[in-house]
């Protein structure tokens, strides 16, 4: 019984990892970008790689463009 449990979850901490989405954050203007945003691809300076609910965390908006 106590390895069915684990095993359960297992599977629902590894679920939430498959879905987590790295977005590019701009820590100065707090955008969120796809990683395929023009917005996000000639940002050098202030952009990170980070999961998208971090970015969302830190008070991230999505980008108009590319809804982030």
């Amino acid at each position: 019984m106590k390895k069915i449990i684990i095993c359960i979850i297992i599977s629902l901490l590894s679920i939430n990892v498959c879905f987590a989405e790295t977005v590019i954050y701009n820590v100065k203007t707090h955008k969120i970008h796809k990683p395929s945003c023009a917005s996000a691809k000639s940002c050098t300076t202030n952009c990170i790689k980070i999961d998208k609910k971090e970015a969302q965390l830190r008070g991230g908006v999505p980008c108009k463009n590319c809804g982030g």
